[in-house]
């Protein structure tokens, strides 16, 4: 039997300034989707030049003079996505893309602006990967270069374990894209219980799916990517098969389930990383710091409480909201 590969899947599950080298190159599975050469980090790095590599994973964006000054935001941290004006050192005042984010219960915003003016591609690469209904109307961008088949957000089945989910329809699997039943199993005992339910098992190229026959929606989704371990133990029903989960992926090539398609290719990221130069300086500790962290923090300039204003949606007395916000859009910070 092959050695399984086992790597922790972080990607799209954290955010993270100023990585290596070998965090920034593509990871088993993933794939680049698109490459735009002219972006502004607006919110950590403003008039700063750089490229935003745009995954099937997560975001990365990377200063062109000093590759080192990076970021990597991955989708599933991501909170909402919206377009505002901001203020770039290079371009001004002009429309950019804001991310707002959570991770480790820390709220990050990100702003990226497009330094080629008139260019749409910024906002429908980001908005198409990450969740295609939050293209509000496709038809206008006649300069979409992605199709989303399945965004990040309507593919978690591949990745994620799933309870009582809504996988069955009239007594048949329903079927994931790029999915294939190898085999159905029909009296198959779930032992979670005490009493044990009589259900069906289905074996695909992505997981393996039990449902209760009484009870379709009494059913589990376990995609390969998480089992960590398989084995038979005795039980007090006889045999029985242990699946045991993990956050790690054990797979070679993994299926994680964002498709799409290409109007241009662009060119791999293994190709637009850059070696490593050791700096010929000398790194002079002093008191003024910079942290990386404290740049993206949501709110993050707010010296001190805002005046308090009557609101008569709420009825009463709240801290004045920063401009360009509303109490509707606060609310969009809590995930549904």
């Amino acid at each position: 039997m092959s050695e399984v590969t086992v790597l922790n899947l972080w990607e799209d599950r954290d955010i993270r300034f100023d990585i290596s080298l070998a965090q920034m190159r593509m990871r088993p599975g993933e794939m680049l989707i698109d490459r735009l050469d002219s972006i502004e980090d607006t919110k950590g790095n403003n008039g700063e030049r750089g490229r935003l590599l745009i995954t099937n994973l997560r975001i990365l964006w990377h200063s062109q003079a000093m590759p080192r000054v990076n970021l990597s935001v991955g989708y599933n941290c991501i909170v909402s996505l919206n377009t505002r004006m901001a203020n770039s050192k290079i371009r001004g005042q002009t429309e950019a893309l804001y991310i707002l984010t959570r991770c480790n219960n820390t709220r990050f915003e990100f702003i990226f602006t497009n330094l080629v003016s008139a260019s749409p591609r910024l906002f429908t690469s980001v908005m198409s990967v990450y969740r295609l209904d939050s293209l509000s109307n496709r038809q206008s961008f006649n300069k979409i270069l992605i199709v989303v088949d399945i965004a990040y957000e309507t593919s978690k089945l591949y990745r994620d374990l799933k309870l009582r989910g809504a996988l069955i329809q009239s007594k048949q699997l329903k079927l994931l894209p790029q999915e294939q039943v190898y085999d159905k199993i029909s009296g198959v005992w779930n032992l979670s219980s005490d009493q044990g339910n009589l259900g069906t098992f289905f074996i695909t190229n992505v997981r393996l799916v039990w449902h209760a026959n009484m009870n379709d929606s009494f059913n589990v989704s376990i995609p390969y990517l998480q089992m960590k371990s398989i084995r038979i133990r005795d039980s007090k029903f006889g045999l029985a098969l242990v699946l045991e989960s993990s956050q790690q992926v054990y797979s070679a090539s993994p299926i994680f389930g964002v498709d799409y398609e290409l109007a241009e290719k662009p060119q791999q990221l293994d190709e637009l990383t850059v070696d490593v130069v050791q700096d010929d300086v000398e790194i002079v500790n002093d008191e003024e710091t910079t942290d990386a962290f404290a740049a993206y923090f949501a709110d993050g300039n707010k010296q001190g409480d805002r005046p308090a204003v009557y609101s008569e949606q709420l009825g009463l007395a709240v801290e004045k909201l920063m401009d360009g916000y509303t109490l509707a859009s606060l609310w969009e910070v809590v995930p549904n």
